[in-house]
């Protein structure tokens, strides 16, 4: 006969809720980056069509190994991750992406509007993150450099220079 034991494990650290649910909404935004670039990488076309197909797929895995990155913190500080698709359709902050051919120039503009908005998320809560897991903050960190990375890399592409807003600011 098996015995079934009780298994009590003594965590130095379990997030709170509040921590749950940012990370949360930084997984749904993540997961609707990937996803969004894929659907922006198999439709774009136009000038400069090859360099724009490629760097979608950069986009893209920085945003599905953010993903797990986020949802394995999540387990590991005893959150539960919902990666579901009627779940990123409920929560993303993410702006919605064409489902037809989209030109370069245009994918330019939704693939930054979409960066930015996953920076927003990290930016709008890393402080609470922060106050209770440094290490998760960290993570944002991360994120936020290589995400600010692709957005000013990408949106190079349709500026003018010395044009545009926001200002360039010099020291």
């Amino acid at each position: 006969m098996t015995q079934t034991l009780k298994h009590t494990s003594h965590p130095a650290f379990q997030g709170s809720k509040q921590l749950a649910s940012h990370l949360q909404q930084m997984l749904v935004d993540l997961t609707d980056l990937h996803l969004q670039g894929k659907q922006l990488h198999w439709n774009v076309v136009g000038k400069n069509f090859r360099d724009t197909h490629l760097v979608l797929d950069e986009v893209v895995d920085a945003a599905r190994g953010f993903a797990d990155d986020i949802a394995e913190r999540m387990r590991a500080v005893y959150a539960i991750p919902d990666g579901r698709a009627a779940t990123v359709v409920a929560q993303s902050s993410l702006p919605d992406v064409t489902a037809y051919e989209i030109d370069t120039a245009d994918t330019v503009d939704a693939i930054v509007a979409s960066l930015y908005a996953v920076a927003g998320t990290a930016r709008r809560i890393h402080d609470d993150v922060d106050a209770e897991d440094p290490t998760s903050a960290d993570m944002l960190h991360a994120i936020l450099e290589r995400i600010e990375q692709l957005a000013w890399l990408i949106d190079s592409e349709n500026r003018v220079a010395n044009s545009g807003s926001p200002r360039q600011v010099r020291p």
